[in-house]
């Protein structure tokens, strides 16, 4: 797996749920992925209760801070409801099926996409709402901001195709 690959992967075990199992997983968390040892040596010292406390408040507070990546470009538009299906019909082409009840565009879902396949797309093309999810944790004070940050810095370029 490339290493951008293993960052991708590691960021979306970094970006759900801090269940029973996370606090096992952070010494190769930590190791796999060093662009992530803020959030990592953050979430190794912090009790298990209060790192799933503050998940909770910073991702279930309604919008703000939402991992639906649709939400920062379809929310308040008629397209809304289109955007998940286009997100699984990427994943269908891939090979990939959902389980379960995630939820398509999940932003842990879509990272584990991109390093299982490494397409970059459906992150690239939505590069505007990471930066202004990425942008709306740092002026939180959540560790969470250096995972996005992470992820924003490991994004290929977009070409415009003009000159400079």
């Amino acid at each position: 797996m490339p290493s951008d690959a293993v960052l991708y992967q590691a960021a979306a075990l970094c970006l759900t749920y801090p269940g029973e199992d996370f606090r096992a997983r952070l010494p190769l968390l930590r190791e796999a992925a060093p662009q992530l040892r803020e959030f990592t040596d953050h979430a190794a010292v912090t009790p298990a209760e209060e790192l799933a406390a503050h998940y909770v408040r910073v991702f279930d507070s309604g919008n703000r801070h939402s991992l639906r990546l649709s939400r920062w470009t379809d929310d308040g538009t008629r397209r809304r409801g289109m955007s998940p299906g286009r997100f699984k019909d990427e994943y269908r082409a891939a090979g990939l099926e959902l389980t379960g009840e995630e939820v398509p565009d999940f932003l842990p879902a879509v990272l584990e996409f991109t390093a299982r396949t490494g397409n970059t797309h459906l992150l690239t093309d939505h590069r505007a709402g990471l930066e202004q999810l990425r942008s709306r944790l740092t002026d939180f004070g959540t560790p969470y901001a250096s995972v996005l940050a992470a992820v924003c810095a490991a994004l290929p370029t977009v070409r415009t195709g003009r000159r400079p």
